[in-house]
């Protein structure tokens, strides 16, 4: 199986600059494909391509190829490992946050229940007080009136009396 890396992450991968790389396409040391305006570099066949080599006329020992490619190898694991640590580290950075975050949204959660359930108490009180001073409003009316109707009544009579004695003076006597 092939696989392919874009152009810039190759150049990254292998410590080149992109004109060299493209330099090696030119002269078909390096595998690749064009899709999407994009250059792709087949990875496998690029990295060795990449290992310095000596004159073809001169053969390399195998202690110096197995050393290259160690060398380029450990490279790459090194930062494939660093990378994966720095995802991690964020990783767990980002789970900090959120829990935190978390706690204090319940905390905020708790606390507005509280102040809710204290307003709750707060509107019952104050509606069974103002039932209270409606019921006194209404017997203060219904006393009033009767008060009123009575204080009428008493004038009617006393003005009626004051008539007929007005109006009769000498059968009073």
């Amino acid at each position: 199986m092939q696989t392919y890396l874009e152009l810039k992450e190759f150049c990254k991968l292998v410590h080149l600059n992109e004109d060299v790389v493209k330099g090696m396409m030119a002269n078909n040391a390096l595998n690749f494909k064009e899709e999407d305006g994009k250059i792709y570099i087949e990875a496998n066949q690029g990295t060795f391509s990449v290992v310095p080599s000596r004159n073809s006329s001169e053969p390399l020992p195998v202690d110096s190829i197995s050393l290259a490619g160690e060398s380029f190898v450990e490279k790459t694991i090194g930062t494939i490992l660093n990378l994966h640590e720095k995802v991690l580290d964020a990783k767990d950075e980002t789970l900090e946050v959120l829990q935190r975050e978390n706690k204090f949204l319940k905390d905020a959660l708790y606390s507005m229940q509280e102040i809710y359930d204290e307003d709750r108490k707060t509107i019952d009180a104050l509606n069974s007080q103002l039932k209270h001073a409606q019921d006194e409003v209404e017997f203060l009316k219904r006393k009033y009136k009767m008060m009123w109707n009575k204080a009428i009544d008493n004038f009617t009579q006393n003005k009626e009396t004051n008539k007929n004695q007005n109006t009769n003076p000498s059968e009073d006597k």
